[in-house]
Order: C-alpha cells, then structure tokens, then sequence
C-alpha cells in the first residue's frame, strides 16, 4: 500500500520508548514464536501463506544480520540467503531508510528501543509496509546488539 492511500488511522508509526518498557512492545514475540512459524512450509501457514512476520538481530561490531524465515518472506529474499545489512537497508524507500537510520543512531546512543513503520521494495517488486520493532541488547554497559521484530502492517 503506497503511503498516499494509507488512512489517518494507519499513518505510519514512529517513536522511541525506554528499555524498562521492553515487554509493553514485543508482546507480538510472546505470541508469535517464530521459531515454531518457521517450521511450518509456507503452504502449511494458512491463509497467511507466506509469513508475515519474523525475528531479527543485527550485530553492532560487524553489522551481521540474523534473521528468522519470517523476515526473508516479508523482503521477497530466499530463506537462508546471505544479507548484508546495506543490502537489506536499500531496500527500504529513501524517506523510511532515513527515519529508521535516525532512530537507530538514538536508540544505540541512549540504550532506547524503538517502533517505526517502515516502507520497503522488496526482491519480490511490491511495496508494502511494515512495522519495526527494534531493541539494545547491553553487554556490559555497551550496546552491542539490536534484535527485535518485524511484521506486514
């Protein structure tokens, strides 16, 4: 769905909620368990078809991404296939790759987790929105990591 033809009731999300407030956002994580979606073939998830939502981690020290089945059906990618974060991040339009970078320099620079919706260009050539859920993990006092979710809005 192009942004124009979005309602008011579904203008795109963005903002930046305090660690301590973590489980008030990945409520979606207790009841999605991904590790059980992606044991299921796409065929067996029911109407969904595809999957529509998964987990993701980004690795701070080299900018490693892991992510669940769910996360490579929303980009139209291959499951299991090779992404680098630059290559996941074109795929973002330019106006969410900027408000997304942005959000994240502040969530690793105050240890804040935030919501975004974000609108991609998938491998698979059509636009859709999603919303991105993305928290700090603190090692030692340090930001080393960022995890979270991602599903179609």
């Amino acid at each position: 769905m192009f942004a124009a033809e979005r309602s008011l009731s579904t203008l795109p999300l963005e903002h930046s909620w305090p660690l301590y407030d973590q489980a008030n956002h990945f409520e979606l994580g207790l009841v999605l368990n991904c590790a059980i979606t992606d044991a299921l073939l796409p065929d067996g998830a029911g109407e969904l078809g595809v999957h529509h939502a998964g987990c993701w981690e980004c690795e701070l020290a080299d900018n490693s991404l892991i992510w669940s089945g769910g996360v490579y059906d929303l980009f139209g990618l291959p499951r299991g296939a090779k992404v680098s974060r630059d290559d996941a991040v074109a795929l973002y339009s330019e106006d969410s790759r900027a408000m997304m970078e942005s959000l994240r320099c502040h969530a690793i620079k105050h240890k804040r987790g935030f919501t975004i919706d974000v609108e991609i260009l998938p491998a698979s050539g059509f636009r859709r929105w999603i919303r991105l859920i993305a928290a700090p993990v603190v090692e030692n006092g340090v930001v080393a990591k960022l995890h979270g979710l991602k599903f179609a809005i």
